[in-house]
C-alpha cells in the first residue's frame, strides 16, 4: 500500500472513531462542505442535515466498522470502498447494517475531505 492510502485508510479509520464517538465537530473534520450521502435505500442527504441528525442524538453509532478495504488513489481525487458495519440507533431504535460502501475524496488544500458516500445494503445471509 503507497502512503497515499495509507493516508486515507487513517483517515477512515479516525472518522468511524469520530462516529462511534457521536463526535459532531470530529464527525465534520472529514467531509467537504459540499458533501452529501446516498443511503442504502437511494435517498440523497446533504451535509447539513446529515449533521442536523448527529447534533440532535437521533442518529447514533456504536460501532463502524470497515472490512476488505480497497484504495483507488487518481492524482488529487481518491475512492475508498470496503464493507461496513454499523451498530446503533436511529430516531430511538437500534439498528445494525452491512454495506457496500464507497467514501469519494478530493484533496483540499493539502488534506484530504470526503465530497460523496454511497451506501449499499448487503443481503442477509
Amino acid at each position: 500500500m503507497n502512503s497515499t492510502a495509507t493516508e486515507l485508510m487513517k483517515i477512515e479509520k479516525d472518522w468511524s472513531d469520530a462516529f462511534e464517538s457521536n463526535d459532531p465537530a470530529a464527525i465534520e473534520r472529514f467531509i467537504a462542505d459540499d458533501w452529501s450521502i446516498v443511503g442504502p435505500n437511494g435517498k440523497v442527504t446533504d451535509r447539513a442535515a446529515f449533521m442536523d441528525l448527529i447534533k440532535s442524538g437521533a442518529l447514533t453509532h456504536s460501532k463502524m466498522d470497515l472490512e476488505d478495504a480497497k484504495v483507488r488513489v487518481y492524482g488529487e481525487a481518491a475512492l475508498v470502498t470496503a464493507r461496513g458495519i454499523s451498530e446503533g440507533t436511529f430516531n430511538g431504535k437500534a439498528f445494525r447494517e452491512e454495506e457496500r460502501l464507497t467514501d469519494f475524496f478530493v484533496k483540499q488544500n493539502g488534506t484530504w475531505k470526503c465530497v460523496l458516500t454511497h451506501l449499499t445494503r448487503l443481503e442477509k445471509k
